[in-house]
């Protein structure tokens, strides 16, 4: 029963959060100075043709109007009509979102694969040259501007050696019948190595150190001293006993490395022409397009809000304290 009444309540904080974001995102694009239209009137209507390109998305109403009518369209699923493609939003998104998806999980898995199992090692080679070196490394890695180690890659691998392809998700004059026909084809496994090496650079760091400094702390525990005394090998006392209990901070810090993820999405898509939300969103804004800037703003919340709420409900499953508290 506790469980529960700790889920609901969990899950009625998010839907404030979710309706504070809904909020603000509806605020801050309509009360922004200038007339998104503007750029989107031809100069040769007259006014009544302008009053009614207006009136078509909604803008000659009151805020207030608006933004009943806004939530009213939420409710159904609805994100309103995008400015310059004269679309729904939730039609462009959906088209947009797999991309972004593809591109921040593959990065994550990447990153946290490699940052475990160099996070244990460092950890058992505690004071080696490899850790010396190691650790300054990492941090480095980290501190770069994702833009600049971005262009990095690109100046090396596309530019320079030629290896991999410079941008977007397929080559010109490539053809594909459906999402699986593209997403498990080499072409676009080609045009995604670069985006995704370079966010999972970016990303090893948390997940190597957290590893690095739990394993730390679960090797000074009785349970991984009686193991040793045993007579066990270092390779057993490290894998079986340490790296298993050093491993739910870093699993459950999994969900809420996405978040972070999809900020850096929105510079690495626009380095290298990757067709998901984070770019889109630029250039949403840049053109004043806010229907689908909020759009795609709104669906980077959610999946936000989504994996937070799973990094909480994974910890209280694998960790049965957290949920008796």
């Amino acid at each position: 029963m506790k469980n529960f009444k700790a889920v609901g309540s969990r899950l009625l904080q998010l839907a404030l959060v979710l309706w504070a974001v809904v909020t603000i995102l509806f605020l801050m694009f309509r009360l922004m100075p200038g007339n998104p239209m503007a750029a989107y009137i031809d100069p040769t209507f007259t006014l009544e043709q302008q009053q009614q390109l207006m009136a078509q998305f909604g803008l000659d109403k009151p805020l207030w109007h608006q933004y009943l009518i806004y939530l009213g369209n939420l409710l159904q699923g609805e994100l309103g009509q995008s400015f310059r493609y004269r679309e729904p939003v939730g039609q462009r998104i959906w088209i947009l979102l797999p991309n972004t998806l593809i591109l921040t999980f593959s990065s994550l898995i990447v990153a946290y694969v490699f940052g475990i199992l160099a996070g244990a090692y460092l950890a058992w080679r505690r004071g080696s040259w490899v850790e010396q070196a190691a650790i300054p490394l990492v941090l480095t890695t980290r501190a770069m501007p994702e833009f600049w180690l971005g262009m990095v890659m690109l100046a090396i691998f596309s530019f320079s050696l030629g290896w991999l392809p410079a941008g977007g998700t397929r080559a010109p004059g490539n053809e594909y019948s459906g999402f699986l026909d593209l997403y498990t084809s080499r072409d676009f496994l080609a045009h995604l190595a670069l985006p995704a090496a370079t966010l999972a650079i970016y990303s090893q760091g948390l997940p190597l150190l957290l590893m690095r400094s739990n394993m730390l702390d679960v090797m000074k525990e009785d349970f991984v001293t009686m193991a040793r005394i045993k007579g066990l090998s270092n390779w057993t006392v490290v894998v079986r006993h340490a790296a298993r209990n050093a491993l739910l901070p870093v699993m459950t810090s999994f969900a809420i490395a996405v978040g972070y993820q999809l900020q850096g999405n929105v510079v690495v898509e626009s380095v290298f022409s990757w067709p998901g939300l984070g770019r889109e969103l630029v250039n949403a804004v840049a053109a004043s397009d806010y229907p689908l800037a909020q759009g795609a703003f709104l669906m980077i919340a959610l999946v936000v809000i989504f994996m937070n709420l799973a990094a909480d409900l994974l910890y209280a499953f694998l960790d049965p304290r957290i949920s008796h508290a």
